[in-house]
């Protein structure tokens, strides 16, 4: 499986996040409390969106690479020179598909980003019946051979770019009927985190009903009151939030569980969590 961590707030300096932390997601590529595996090493990758000020499209940039994130030298001189306002960051852990820069995440597709923990099981006897049922107009932008890009490019042919909620619904509908069709009782497992640069819906589910870790930043004036002597809780904006496979850390108050079959939206104004159920398709 994987670690992963959606930054939204004031902009910031990468480094601020992936590596100060006590249990940055650095750390937790080799000392994961939470996941399957406590190494996390088959690749990483960051995407981030830029400052509005800086004159790009607003399309995000993608760093990703097959070698493990503690030792890479490129991740940590970017993190020390990039600021922005959105990013995801992304360790894995490969669940049986090749270590390639491919099927490293973030995925992109325009302005959107996704990234996953889990994995689709029986994907190696369902994957031709699910890659047939991406939106031909979308198939050739399938570079890898993970289930991960898979469930995008499915959630973009059901909507994500309208509906993304909906979307996902529809693409874990899919997902468990076909594996029922090929003998899969439970085949999904999954937490999702995917965003158009604006803002940011989180998802965790599996059909098993026993999801990989997620948890979700408290609101930061809150944090402010209970922890008035931290310098970042006084640089950041009451919008600030993370949404992490693992806390960054044990400050007392800062981190809180998604709900088991939920999903959440961060966006600027008032956050929302929901319950997420498959949409049979």
């Amino acid at each position: 499986m994987c670690r992963w961590l959606a930054y939204s707030g004031t902009p910031l300096l990468l480094d601020t996040i992936l590596y100060k932390p006590a249990h940055s997601l650095i750390d937790q590529s080799l000392h994961s409390k939470l996941g399957v595996e406590t190494t996390n090493g088959d690749g990483f990758g960051v995407g981030w969106y830029p400052t509005d000020s800086d004159g790009s499209d607003g399309t995000p940039a993608l760093l990703r690479d097959v070698g493990p994130a503690w030792n890479n030298r490129n991740l940590r001189e970017l993190a020390d020179h990039v600021t922005s306002p959105l990013f995801f960051a992304h360790i894995r852990a490969s669940t049986g598909t090749a270590v390639q820069q491919t099927n490293c995440h973030p995925f992109r597709h325009g302005r959107w980003m996704w990234m996953h923990n889990g994995a689709v099981a029986g994907f190696h006897a369902m994957r031709r019946d699910l890659t047939l049922l991406v939106d031909p107009a979308l198939y050739s932008e399938i570079e890898g051979t993970t289930d991960s890009e898979v469930m995008f490019y499915l959630a973009l042919t059901f909507g994500l770019e309208e509906d993304p909620p909906g979307a996902v619904a529809r693409m874990v509908g899919l997902v468990e009927r076909v594996g029922r069709e090929h003998g899969v009782e439970n085949p999904m497992q999954m937490t999702v985190a995917v965003s158009d640069g604006t803002s940011v819906w989180a998802f965790r589910y599996s059909s098993a009903g026993a999801s990989r870790s997620l948890f979700y930043s408290s609101r930061v004036d809150s944090l402010r009151r209970l922890h008035p002597d931290i310098p970042f809780l006084q640089e950041v904006s009451d919008e600030t939030r993370l949404v992490v496979s693992e806390p960054l850390g044990d400050l007392p108050g800062a981190w809180n569980e998604v709900p088991e079959s939920s999903y959440g939206v961060v966006r600027p104004g008032a956050d929302a969590m929901h319950p997420f159920a498959p949409e049979p398709v």
